[in-house]
């Protein structure tokens, strides 16, 4: 499994894809916190809060997860190396799990340089240091699950096509509706509250994670739902 890890990331940074998923994601967060006007611009909110940073992320990461994910299986498939890989002498399950914590580190080294938002709003608060650093830390503990399901789901989506385009579109509509989805159908009551399906999606429970109150209950979803997509992306593979 550590080869394939090992293998994943080389093959981020020998091309421009690892230097460019960081570099977009900074300028993204960037160019909205600090200089297009708004409702994120931190200095046009008269507060030291990353709430901003926090509700755009999310967002933004619904693009940039699949456009790392993409080409995981979707490429081995298209070139013909999936069954070459199968069948070396490692569990599909590892295989699986080397892909996924191949993309997931190389997304965490573009949330890494974040923590610079946290010291330069800490600084321009007002006395300095006035930031509320438990729900900030707590926020940072949501975005890093976050990731997790949402690198599971783009793993799982490279393995429907040989079509990297193709398999980003479908990461980016499924972690579209589990983030989003489940608290928009909420609205029209389809279960008639049998099920509080705000609850089923993944905003519901980042939301609780950013208020600073570390819940059980959201660990084990996002957890749950990256464990079931790597089962189904095993269950996949298993198949070619």
């Amino acid at each position: 499994m550590l080869a394939i890890l090992k293998k994943e990331i080389n093959t981020f940074f020998a091309s421009p894809i690892g230097y460019l998923v960081i570099g977009v994601f900074l300028l993204l967060n960037g160019l909205f916190l600090w200089v297009f006007k708004g409702e994120f611009n931190i200095l046009d909110n008269g507060q030291a809060s990353l709430s901003s940073f926090f509700l755009l992320a999310p967002w933004i990461l619904i693009f940039l997860v699949p456009a790392v994910t993409m080409r995981s299986f979707s490429d081995e498939k298209k070139q013909g190396t999936l069954e070459l890989l199968v069948t070396k002498p490692i569990s599909h399950f590892q295989i699986v799990l080397g892909k996924y914590f191949g993309a997931f580190a190389l997304i965490l080294m573009a949330l890494i340089p974040t923590f610079l938002y946290v010291y330069t709003v800490s600084q321009l608060g007002n006395p300095t240091g006035n930031l509320d650093m438990g729900s900030t830390i707590g926020s940072y503990f949501g975005l890093l699950f976050l990731v997790g399901a949402y690198t599971a789901i783009g793993v799982f989506a490279s393995t429907l096509s040989d079509n990297q385009i193709v398999a980003f579109i479908i990461a980016v509509f499924i972690c579209f509706f589990f983030y989003f989805g489940f608290e928009g159908l909420s609205n029209y009551n389809i279960l008639n509250n049998l099920v509080y399906m705000e609850n089923l999606g993944m905003s519901a429970h980042y939301n609780s994670m950013s208020r600073g109150v570390i819940d059980t209950r959201d660990l084990v979803y996002f957890i749950s739902i990256a464990l079931a997509f790597l089962l189904f992306t095993k269950l996949r593979i298993q198949k070619q």
